[in-house]
C-alpha cells in the first residue's frame, strides 16, 4: 500500500534530521534519508525537487506548525501583548529538539543562491506569529511589525545558538531587551505622529504609507518546492 504524500515526507524528514548533524542539509542526507525511510529516491526527489534547500525548508516549516500549535494550545490571555510576542519567539526556539539542525540551516541559507530562501523562512515564521495572535493590519504596518519582528527573530535565533546558560535564560533576556527597543521605537514614531510642530512635516510621508496595502492572502498551497502552509 502507497503511503500518503505527507505521510512519506515526514518520514524522510524524520530520518534526515539523524544525518545533519553529519552531512548537514546536503544531497547526501536527502539520499540517506530517502534509503532509511524506504523510500525511492527518485520519488524522494519529487517531494522535494531542490534537494538540501527544500529539505530544510521542510524541517522549518515544521518548527512552525509546531509553534502555532503550541500558540493555539496554551492560556495567554493574562500575557500583555508584547509578552505574547515574545513567548511565540520562544515557543518556536523550543520547537528545536537539536541546535545543530538550525546551526547547518544557517550554514546552508547564508549561501548567495539560497539567502532568499532563508529570508523568506524567518518572514514566513513571523507572518504566522502576527496571524496567529490575532493580527488585522491591512495597511504599512503588516510590512512593518513583521520586518521588526524578523529583526528580532534573527538576533535572537543567533544568540540562543550560542547560549549555554541553563534553561537558555539569557537568551530570552536577550529577548526581551529587543522587544523593549522595539517598543521604545514605536513610542518614538507615536511622538514624531502627535507632535504639533512635527506634524505638517510628516503629512506628506503619512499619506504616500497610507496608500500602501497587505497582500493578498493567497490559499494554502502543498506542492513540491513549496512550504506547506498550514
Amino acid at each position: 500500500m502507497t503511503m500518503p504524500f505527507d505521510e512519506t515526507r515526514d518520514k524522510i524528514l524524520d530520518a534526515a534530521v539523524m544525518h545533519v548533524p553529519f552531512d548537514g542539509w546536503s544531497d547526501a542526507t536527502l539520499a540517506a534519508a530517502a534509503a532509511d525511510a524506504g523510500v525511492d529516491l527518485a520519488a524522494a526527489r519529487a517531494m522535494f525537487p531542490r534537494g538540501a534547500v527544500d529539505l530544510a525548508l521542510a524541517f522549518h516549516d515544521r518548527g512552525d506548525r509546531a509553534m502555532i500549535e503550541r500558540l493555539r494550545s496554551e492560556d495567554l490571555s493574562a500575557l500583555k501583548f508584547r509578552e505574547k510576542i515574545a513567548a511565540a519567539v520562544r515557543f518556536r526556539l523550543e520547537a528545536v529538539e537539536d541546535k545543530e539542525l538550525v546551526r547547518r540551516g544557517a550554514t546552508l541559507f547564508a549561501l548567495p543562491n539560497h539567502a532568499a530562501d532563508g529570508a523568506k523562512a524567518v518572514w514566513q515564521t513571523c507572518d504566522r506569529i502576527w496571524t496567529t495572535l490575532g493580527d488585522t493590519s491591512d495597511d504599512v504596518n503588516w510590512y512593518t511589525k513583521r520586518a521588526t519582528l524578523s529583526g528580532v527573530y534573527s538576533s535572537t535565533l543567533l544568540y540562543w545558538l550560542g547560549d549555554n546558560s541553563p534553561g537558555h535564560q539569557s537568551t530570552w533576556s536577550f529577548l526581551d531587551r529587543r522587544i523593549d527597543n522595539v517598543m521604545q521605537i514605536e513610542k518614538l514614531k507615536a511622538h514624531v505622529n502627535n507632535n504639533p510642530l512635527l506634524k505638517p512635516f510628516m503629512a506628506g510621508p503619512n499619506w504616500l504609507l497610507g496608500r500602501v496595502k497587505a497582500p493578498t492572502r493567497m490559499p494554502d498551497v502543498d506542492l513540491p518546492g513549496m512550504m506547506n502552509r498550514r
